[in-house]
């Protein structure tokens, strides 16, 4: 082996300058160290800190001193953050697929040549969004951003979202949608008051979560003359039940029935937390009514089901029905509400009571509850 260049057969290395003899590498002497830690651990009758086999780190929640997220049976995380990311990841797909259906000539733009995309590009989505091209990017790659109304409402016009896209868009970005209510009405098909029209005799009714009345038959209104009476605002089974006065309500047995109702409507409301429109009503029925707020505060939650319902008529003090209600598809978040009669003489009274003057069916405190109502509007 060769001397080191410039350098004669005597010649050895030097310690490292202001180091002794004594000196080891850094690795060495931290685990000279460790050592020493654990033998006077030992002595002191404490367990010596054990390392990981292999030399492992620890992970992210061991150093916070949290518990990492459980399984839960079949390989699924307990954890908020899995379901978040799945729904985000729903939201980009949809953006995608609603972007590459239009095309640049939809919308004025010039389709060129050279476009390695289907339908239109994401700068362009939000050009005509008026947006932030790198906001819509990271929108469409499912980054964890938060979107404003106005905003997915801008692209929502610009993708031409129908009514159920543009709900399933608001849905997956957990934003309220106030347009929501007030296009709830139009998503009616014609056929659906066909159905409730060859109902009748039987009272039926189509409501909301929130139990707006959108659509009744005839035998409906028998009961409810008010409902055809009053602003598409005031057509609330729940604002009737608690703000209509006793001696003119057609339900006998009310107070059975308001707290399952209050029940389904806090289930419901896990739906729509944060949504204005639902905000807003709860907060109306809790000013027209202590007795809903009362009931509101109690957090009880319950399902639509099957209830024994006893009307009243000024022409019949006891009408005997059953509820029922299911889904309406073609109406998403509607049901149809139907009250079968319990016996002959129930069903020969709507017979005859749908075939009657419709002045018939207001109870006789009604003009004088009118005059009140117009005074308190005037006033």
């Amino acid at each position: 082996m060769s001397e080191p260049k410039g350098r004669g057969a005597d010649w050895t290395p030097r310690e490292p300058k202001g180091r002794g003899a004594a000196w080891t590498p850094p690795r060495a002497e931290g685990a000279r160290r460790r050592l020493d830690r654990g033998a006077r651990d030992e002595r002191r009758g404490k367990e010596a800190p054990r390392r990981r086999p292999g030399g492992e780190r620890k992970t992210e929640h061991e150093r916070r001193g949290k518990e990492p997220p459980q399984e839960r049976p079949g390989g699924e995380r307990d954890d908020r953050a899995s379901g978040k990311t799945e729904r985000r990841d729903e939201l980009a797909a949809f953006l995608r697929s609603r972007r590459e259906r239009i095309t640049p000539e939809d919308v004025g733009l010039p389709g060129g040549y050279r476009r390695r995309t289907a339908g239109l590009r994401r700068e362009e989505v939000a050009q005509l969004a008026g947006v932030g091209v790198t906001w819509y990017t990271w929108l469409e790659q499912g980054r964890p951003i938060r979107a404003s109304v106005q905003v997915l409402e801008a692209v929502a016009r610009t993708l031409r979202l129908d009514a159920v896209e543009r709900q399933h868009l608001f849905r997956l970005a957990e934003v309220p949608d106030t347009a929501a209510a007030e296009d709830s009405c139009q998503l009616l098909r014609p056929e659906i008051q066909a159905i409730l029209d060859g109902l009748s005799p039987m009272p039926a009714s189509v409501v909301t979560e929130r139990f707006d009345i959108l659509a009744w038959n005839a035998a409906y209104a028998v009961l409810f003359p008010r409902t055809a009476e009053v602003p598409a605002s005031e057509r609330n089974t729940l604002l009737y039940c608690f703000t209509r006065a006793d001696c003119c309500s057609a339900i006998e047995n009310g107070a059975d029935q308001r707290a399952a109702l209050v029940a389904q409507l806090r289930a419901a409301y896990g739906h729509h937390v944060g949504d204005p429109a639902w905000t807003g009503f709860i907060r109306r029925m809790e000013a027209a009514s202590p007795e809903f707020a009362a009931m509101w505060a109690t957090q009880n939650v319950a399902r639509p089901a099957s209830y024994s319902k006893v009307f009243r008529h000024p022409l019949y003090p006891r009408l005997e029905m059953t509820s029922i209600s299911f889904a309406v598809q073609a109406a998403p978040g509607t049901r149809m509400v139907v009250y079968t009669p319990v016996d002959d003489a129930t069903r020969a009274a709507m017979e005859r009571l749908v075939r009657i003057d419709p002045s018939e069916h207001h109870f006789p405190c009604w003009p004088a509850h009118q005059a009140r109502a117009r005074d308190l509007v005037t006033a």
